[in-house]
């Protein structure tokens, strides 16, 4: 959603209710973090109000042990937080999950797979940045194939149940590649909102 049109929120919103896409992704930004500032609490209201689908809530800040309750408040029923924004990785992840929410990891492009070794079993959704984050409307980075692949064998040699999300310059070129490998989520965001048919242009993401 940080693609889309705020100053027509309600009709953006109303658009993805409408369409085939299963969850709304929520990127919150704090500037810190990540070079740039999205949204918060009083946006996050009007999805919560106003979404038919769940909220993926992506928080792209530092501390986010200070503001997983605040978002469990407003209705997410994914918060996936940065490993490498998370000095105690594990407490966070049972934080969320104590709260009845989905956890989720995301690693940043230079982040290697490797890290998620001692944490896979204990989360729902492993979120692949793909491009570099804080911006939208990025170029795919190629090597998150790669990542994919290897992230995929993780997942089956440990026997998580995790799924594998992918954020950042999604399109139609690379969908179908990403779900070949094992991806099971798919951000889109410029691609769907910059395109002259949204809902038809969600439509082939998801069927290929």
């Amino acid at each position: 959603m940080l693609a889309c049109n705020f100053g027509k929120l309600e009709e953006e919103i109303s658009l993805v209710n409408n369409s085939q896409a299963q969850w709304f992704h929520i990127d919150v930004m704090d500037g810190v973090f990540v070079p740039n500032i999205s949204f918060g609490t009083p946006i996050m209201k009007i999805f919560q109000q106003k979404a038919e689908k769940p909220l993926d809530v992506h928080l792209m800040i530092v501390n986010p042990e200070n503001y997983i309750q605040k978002f469990a408040d407003l209705g997410s029923e994914i918060i996936t937080v940065h490993i490498e924004a998370s000095t105690h990785l594990h407490r966070n992840i049972q934080k969320i999950k104590s709260l009845g929410i989905k956890a989720g990891v995301a690693l940043n492009p230079h982040t290697p797979v490797s890290s998620l070794s001692s944490i896979i079993n204990d989360i729902d959704l492993v979120c692949l940045m793909s491009v570099n984050p804080g911006f939208g409307g990025q170029k795919f980075i190629e090597n998150t194939f790669d990542k994919v692949a290897e992230l995929k064998n993780l997942i089956i040699d440990s026997g998580s149940s995790a799924l594998i999300e992918i954020d950042g310059g999604v399109t139609e070129d690379n969908s179908n590649k990403l779900f070949d490998l094992g991806a099971n989520v798919l951000v889109a965001g410029s691609t769907v909102f910059k395109s002259k048919n949204p809902r038809n242009t969600i439509s082939k993401l998801i069927s290929g």
